[in-house]
């Protein structure tokens, strides 16, 4: 198993932790549909239609249509959002990563590097939400590189500059399909912080739940 380590972000990382990002992003879209598929609302609107069309026309060829119709709709719809909310991303905060997180001592970018190749990215400044936090963000590992506690690393890394930086809270979003990060996270101590079903900000489609880590205060005694 290769070695890798941890550095602040570079300007010659830039396309890198963009591919990276975007990539990311996009390998969550299967996961997303199905989800979706998966929810009652859902499935009882494809039986109503699939029902209400059998009955009408007495056939079983037209609603079988329009059910794989819908579905490959939902497929799209989902698709589209996914693709609105990367290159928003990449032409907001990924659009001038050294102006949205290297100028500030709040907020910071770093990577994984193995091998030479950046292979995992994190993020972290303060929460515009939630003043008086610091939000986790960008966080995504190459799929070949999975596995190897870089995660692990990376979220290390952003407590303790919080703490250093003396923020007594970090929070992140994150969507209800990535269940392995949600699994890291709560191996930090982090807390699901709203309902589980929840939509993100900006109407973005990516059924997000929000989750949050607090420190221990320190005892005066």
């Amino acid at each position: 198993m290769a070695n890798y380590h941890i550095r602040k972000y570079e300007d010659k990382d830039y396309d890198a932790v963009r591919d990276i990002f975007a990539i990311g992003m996009s390998e969550h879209i299967p996961a997303c549909f199905t989800h979706c598929l998966k929810q009652p609302v859902m499935q009882l609107s494809l039986m109503c239609v699939f029902c209400a069309l059998l009955l009408s026309s007495k056939s079983f060829l037209l609603p079988v249509m329009a059910v794989t119709f819908l579905l490959a709709a939902a497929r799209q719809v989902v698709n589209i959002n996914f693709r609105a909310y990367i290159e928003r991303s990449l032409n907001e905060d990924l659009l001038d990563i050294n102006k949205s997180y290297m100028q500030s001592k709040d907020s910071s970018f770093w990577i994984a590097e193995c091998d030479g190749n950046v292979v995992a990215t994190v993020s972290t400044f303060p929460s515009k939400e939630e003043p008086g936090t610091l939000e986790l963000k960008r966080m995504s590992v190459i799929k070949n590189y999975r596995g190897r506690g870089i995660a692990k690393t990376l979220c290390r890394t952003v407590l303790q500059f919080a703490r250093e930086n003396g923020y007594p809270t970090v929070i992140l979003k994150t969507s209800v399909v990535q269940y392995e990060a949600q699994k890291l996270y709560e191996c930090f101590g982090f807390k699901k912080k709203q309902p589980k079903f929840k939509m993100c900000s900006h109407n973005d489609f990516l059924l997000c739940i929000e989750i949050f880590k607090s420190f221990p205060q320190k005892s005066n005694a």
